[in-house]
């Protein structure tokens, strides 16, 4: 997978991908260098999964 394809794949399922994080952001993916926004996400309490653990979780779907 790609970043745009495992954009398009989450939206698919009816996730809103946003380019930033902010106190309505449910969940972050975050990659090899995710920097401020995974400091942010992790000063807010939001849950994050990286990359691999995404792309395994989208790969057990139907």
């Amino acid at each position: 997978f790609s970043r745009s394809a495992l954009k398009t794949q989450l939206q698919d399922l009816g996730a809103k991908v946003a380019g930033s994080v902010s106190a309505k952001t449910t969940r972050l993916a975050a990659g090899r260098e995710a920097g401020s926004k995974l400091s942010k996400a992790e000063s807010l309490g939001i849950p994050v999964i990286d990359e691999a653990g995404l792309r395994s979780l989208l790969e057990q779907l139907p």
